[in-house]
Parts: C-alpha cells; sequence; structure tokens
C-alpha cells in the first residue's frame, strides 16, 4: 500500500496493474470528512416527501409547506445518521472497494467510534423531532426508518433480495412520511407506484455496483455478499418486473386521481401524465441496462433528458389539477 501523507488517501497496489475505478481524492480533515460521510448530495432522495402533499394539491397550503419542509429536514438527519452507521459497520469492506475504499471511515479520516455514536444520536433525535411535526404516526415512520437502517447495517444486506427490499422501504417511507406530514390520505396506487418504482432504482443501483465491480475485476463477494448472489439474469428479471408494475400502477392511479379531482368532467391531462411518466420511465430503464445506475442521485442532477420528462410530467400535472 502506497501513501501520499498530504495530497491523497491510501491507494491499494494494483497486482494486475489496472487503472483505479476511481482517482483518489485529496485528503480532508476531520470537519471535511464528517460532511462527506453525512452526503448532504443525497438528500436530493429526501424530497419525495413533498410528492403526497403536491399531487394531493395541498403543499403550498400554508400549515401543509411547513409541515412537509420541517419532514424533509427531519429526513436529512435521520438519512445521515443511517450513513454514519452504515459507514461505520461497512468500513472493512469498503476497503476493498474500488471507490468506497475513499470514504472518511474507511480510510481512517473519521474514527468509526465517531461515527457509530453520531449516526445513532441522528437516527434517535430524527425519531423525536418528528413528534411536534404530526405525532405519534410521524414518529412511529421515522422510528421504522432507523430500525430498518439499523437491521440493514447489522446483517440484512447480506442477505439477497431481502437487500433489496430493505434499501426500497427508504425511499417508501419518505413517500409516506410526506403523507402523514401532510395528514393526506396515500391511495393505494400511490404506494404502488412508490414501492415498485423504488425497487427499480434499487435493483438497478445493483446492477451498477455489480458492473463496476466486474469492470475492475474486484471480488463482488468480498464488497458484498449479497452482490454476488446475483446473477445479471436476475437482476434484469427484477428491473423488467417493477418498472411493469409501476407503469401499470401509475396508469391506474393516473385515471383514479383524475376522476377524483373532476368528477363527471374528464379533461384528460391527468392521462395524458402517463406519456412523459413512462417515456422517462424507459430512459431510466436504458440507463440502468447500460449499468449506469450506480449513484442514482447522480442520474437525477445531471441527465438533462431525465429533467425534461420531469418536467413536462409537472407541466401536465399542473394544468390538471389547477387549471381544468
Amino acid at each position: 500500500m502506497t501513501l501520499d501523507a498530504e495530497n491523497t488517501l491510501p491507494t491499494p497496489i494494483d497486482p494486475e496493474g489496472l487503472a483505479d475505478a476511481v482517482s483518489a481524492p485529496a485528503r480532508p480533515g476531520l470537519a471535511a470528512g464528517l460532511l462527506r460521510v453525512a452526503r448532504p448530495h443525497q438528500w436530493l432522495k429526501n424530497l419525495l416527501v413533498f410528492v403526497a402533499p403536491g399531487v394531493a394539491g395541498v403543499l403550498f397550503h400554508g400549515p401543509v409547506l411547513w409541515r412537509t419542509a420541517a419532514e424533509f429536514g427531519i429526513f436529512c438527519v435521520s438519512a445521515s445518521g443511517s450513513y454514519f452507521l452504515n459507514d461505520a459497520l461497512d468500513a472493512d469492506a469498503d476497503r476493498r472497494h474500488p471507490r468506497k475504499r475513499y470514504r472518511p471511515v474507511a480510510s481512517g479520516v473519521v474514527p468509526v467510534p465517531l461515527a457509530a455514536g453520531l449516526g445513532t444520536v441522528l437516527l434517535v433525535a430524527g425519531a423525536l423531532l418528528a413528534w411536534p411535526v404530526a405525532g405519534w404516526r410521524l414518529v412511529l415512520v421515522m422510528g421504522l426508518y432507523g430500525a430498518i437502517n439499523l437491521v440493514y447495517s447489522l446483517g440484512i444486506k447480506h442477505e439477497p433480495v431481502l437487500d433489496l427490499v430493505a434499501v426500497s422501504s427508504g425511499f417508501v417511507l419518505r413517500a409516506v412520511a410526506g403523507g402523514v406530514a401532510a395528514r393526506v390520505p396515500l391511495s393505494n396506487w400511490f404506494l404502488i407506484v412508490a414501492s415498485f418504482g423504488s425497487l427499480l432504482v434499487v435493483t438497478g443501483k445493483r446492477s451498477g455496483e455489480k458492473h463496476l465491480l466486474t469492470t475492475t475485476k474486484t471480488d463482488h463477494g468480498e464488497v458484498r455478499r449479497a452482490l454476488a448472489s446475483y446473477s445479471s439474469s436476475f437482476l434484469t428479471t427484477v428491473r423488467t418486473l417493477a418498472a411493469a408494475v409501476t407503469a401499470t400502477a401509475y396508469c391506474l392511479w393516473a385515471f383514479e386521481r383524475a376522476s377524483q379531482v373532476h368528477p363527471g368532467h374528464d379533461p384528460v391531462w391527468f392521462q395524458l401524465t402517463i406519456v412523459p411518466f413512462v417515456i422517462a420511465l424507459l430512459h431510466v430503464v436504458r440507463l440502468l441496462d447500460a449499468g449506469e445506475g450506480a449513484a442514482p442521485e447522480d442520474l437525477a442532477i445531471h441527465d438533462h433528458r431525465l429533467q425534461l420528462y420531469g418536467l413536462a410530467w409537472v407541466g401536465l400535472f399542473a394544468v390538471g389539477l389547477y387549471l381544468a
């Protein structure tokens, strides 16, 4: 192992002369390392809390907006707690990963005990902060989120299929938390779209990780035991299933929403949202099939086509909700 004490993190010797998948970044200090472990760029996922009140048409009602915004902040606290805890428990495995070995905990910038302690404190804080926002129901959602993350970090991440379900549940609970904070009912079709859409993203993430490890000739089992149990054909099957159910459930939800908002009058704006939704879904499936889903948040930030499809969806939905 070589080390430039001032500029880079430890870089394992490559016996086969392969280029590293990711260049070693500059070694941060403790404060910068803590910020990196908190992963503020991952907070983009927490915008899911705005979906339920948004599609219900109540997001911009004063109390609802403030409660939902508060829940966004609470999820940022809890999500960062889960990252601290996961990195502390995954430090050894991350050191064998071509990209994750540069994480602050794996590289030794942030001590493992400190990361574990901060993770526990933040997860507990997230559950406690939920009480003044929406009472015991939101506390239950945040407590369940923390419990699933703890169980995941302690062992479920090594279990095939359960690994996918546990990670997917984090996305679903964000959507549920938004509904609970806004005090709006969640339809069955909405929950199905959230559940299988999440499964699609998570399975795509595993496909991307598998592609990365194969490219860098890294042993899948050493980095993530469950990943070694997934064949490419299995992951493709799950992605296909998840995409098909997501598209079907969204179509049914769009027609249901149209009948709720415009009983006896059907201006078809909600049905038209199916077009950009399915196009965006197919675009995502194509990217995941190419192994580009290892960091799904990067797709949302940098993929301009996906953003354009999203804007088209928002525009059509807004017209159906407020102007039709």
